[in-house]
């Protein structure tokens, strides 16, 4: 695999982490608004449950911040040690002149 594409795959997966993070997010905040909702019904199960899937959720997204912050310093340290600007500016230079 070429450097560029490399760098470009890189990118597409700390894109995809940071999807990843924010539907994590979303699930935390619905499981927190189940939450909130419980407190006036009462329901035990609900009780216990809510509060284990909201820790274990919460886990995972620490896990995917930990990970997307250490993939994102990768990918920028990749970007800068291999120059892909340069390696941009020369494609787009190639595909206008035919090469």
């Amino acid at each position: 695999m070429d450097t560029l594409k490399k760098f470009e795959l890189m990118q597409k997966i700390v894109r995809e982490l940071e999807d990843l993070q924010h539907s994590q997010q979303a699930i935390i905040q619905k499981i927190g608004k189940i939450e909130v909702d419980n407190i006036e019904l009462g329901d035990k199960r609900l009780d216990k449950d809510l509060t284990d899937m909201h820790q274990r959720v919460s886990d995972n997204l620490d896990t995917i911040v930990g990970i997307l912050d250490y993939f994102a310093d990768k990918t920028q340290n990749f970007g800068d040690k291999n120059n892909v600007d340069a390696l941009k500016e020369q494609q787009a230079i190639n595909a206008v002149s035919g090469k």
